[in-house]
Parts: structure tokens; C-alpha cells; sequence
């Protein structure tokens, strides 16, 4: 499978180069970047440690994606947003680590799902997408005597709060209790705020060094309280599950999906 990573000069792009290079089955074909980004015209195997890869960075996606089967897109949401135009239009897989798209983000790549084959996640790690269906079962099963926290950390460059994967888990919860997240989320607390409203689902974030990502759910009730963590150790992670989405969506008929279909969780 022909693949192309978007952000390829970024500590996540390099990654998923690395990654879909060393991957039986695929082929780095590709490398996406923004104009007057300083990466645009390098050779992506320069930033891979692979000499001499003759695979030029580009910044037009049309041409990028009338090469390849597929892309690996973790950038932001205005580039996702963008390219999912386009691999809509040409019919291709494209999975979607992108954070922070806001509900209008959400509904374009949904109509993109017509046409492509998108696999869209806040998390590609195997062991948080095992997490949320077990969160989801905890929640189903404890009342609202137990009050939720969901607690991330990342390193300082992160741009978008909560995580991505904090959402997800934070829904996760929420499907469980068959409630509305947005209308039962706290995202922050500051100054005299009251008692803490029984059902709420608070979120706290952290941010700080080069943490690749900590995320920690808490049911706490008067009597005891459980604590559910993951921790991220490396970025590979998140790019050997890009990559297993990216194959196993080849195939697929044109959809939305997730990881959860992915790894056949639903």
C-alpha cells in the first residue's frame, strides 16, 4: 500500500515515515507539507535516517495523492480540513490523528466519508482504545455516587486542551451513563465555584517537558476510588496504529470509522 504522511517534518510526520518505511506491506510514497514550509523540496529520507529515500516533500496534495493509496494525516485542523477535500474527491483512505476539529470540522469529514475511506481517532494506541471500551462498561455499571475525573498531561508544545484522547475517554464515560458529554463536561475550575454537580465529568490538563502523553480516569465515591491510567511511552505507538488503520481501511467501503472498528471492539 502506497502511503503519504502530511506534517512530514513534524516529530509526529517523521514518525509515521519512519514507521510506514519499515512496514511489510507498505510503501512510503509521499511526504505533504504547508507552503513556505522550510521542508518543502527535501528529501523525506533525511529526516528518516534512510540516505537518499527520493521521495521529495511536497506542498501541493493533489499531486501527493494522485501517487499514493492513502495518508497518514496528525497535523491541525485547518490542514486536515483542507486535504480531506481532496482524498475525498480522489477516493482515498485517509486516517485522521488531526486533534481539536471543532462540530463543523466534524460534519465536513463525515460528508468526506461518502466518498472516502477515513479512520479518525484521538488516540491510534492499542492499549487507550482497549481503555474506552473498558471505561465504558465501569460507567454503565457505577452510579453517580462515583464522580468522574479525567486528568491528561502532555509535553509544552501541545496546542489543543483537553486531549483529544482525554475527550475520548471522557465520552467514553458518557456513552456508558447514557448521557451528553457537552452538556455534562467541566473544563475548568477557578475562583468560588460551588459543590461539584453530581453526573458533571471534570477534565483537568497539564501541560509541561516533552511528556508524550498521561492520561488517568477517576470514579471516586464517598467509600473508595478507582483509578484507570495509561501512559504513553513513545510516539511509535501511535504510529504502528496509523499504520495498522491505514491497511485495514484499504479494502472498506467508502465510511467513516474509528479505531474501535479498527480493532473490531464494536
Amino acid at each position: 500500500m502506497k502511503l503519504a504522511i502530511a506534517g512530514a517534518g513534524g516529530r509526529m510526520g517523521r514518525e509515521l515515515g519512519r514507521i510506514v518505511n519499515g512496514t511489510p506491506g507498505c510503501v512510503l510514497a509521499g511526504g505533504l507539507e504547508a507552503k513556505g514550509s522550510a521542508y518543502v523540496g527535501m528529501d523525506f529520507g533525511s529526516l528518516i535516517a534512510v540516505p537518499n529515500l527520493g521521495i521529495k516533500i511536497s506542498d501541493n496534495p493533489e499531486a501527493v495523492l494522485k501517487e499514493v493509496d492513502g495518508i497518514i494525516d496528525f497535523t491541525v485542523p485547518a490542514a486536515t480540513l483542507d486535504l480531506i477535500r481532496h482524498s475525498a474527491a480522489m477516493g482515498k483512505v485517509h486516517v485522521i490523528g488531526t486533534t481539536g476539529i471543532d462540530e463543523l470540522g466534524d460534519a465536513a469529514i463525515r460528508n468526506a466519508g461518502t466518498r472516502a475511506r477515513i479512520v479518525k481517532s484521538g488516540n491510534f494506541s492499542l492499549g487507550v482504545n482497549l481503555l474506552q471500551a473498558l471505561l465504558k462498561k465501569v460507567a454503565s455499571t457505577l452510579g453517580d455516587e462515583f464522580d468522574v475525573e479525567v486528568l491528561e498531561m502532555h509535553h509544552r508544545h501541545k496546542i489543543d486542551a483537553p486531549s483529544g484522547t482525554a475527550l475520548m475517554l471522557g465520552k467514553a464515560v458518557a456513552d456508558g451513563r447514557n448521557i451528553d458529554l457537552a452538556s455534562k463536561s467541566v473544563r475548568s475550575r477557578d475562583g468560588h465555584t460551588g459543590a461539584r454537580k453530581a453526573g458533571d465529568i471534570g477534565f483537568a490538563t497539564l501541560r509541561g517537558g516533552s511528556v508524550v502523553g498521561d492520561h488517568t480516569v477517576i470514579f471516586a465515591s464517598d467509600a473508595e476510588r478507582l483509578e484507570f491510567t495509561h501512559r504513553a511511552q513513545s510516539r511509535e505507538m501511535f504510529a504502528r496504529g496509523a499504520v495498522r488503520a491505514a491497511l485495514w481501511a484499504r479494502d472498506k467501503e467508502p465510511g467513516l470509522y474509528d479505531m474501535s472498528d479498527v480493532l473490531g471492539l464494536k
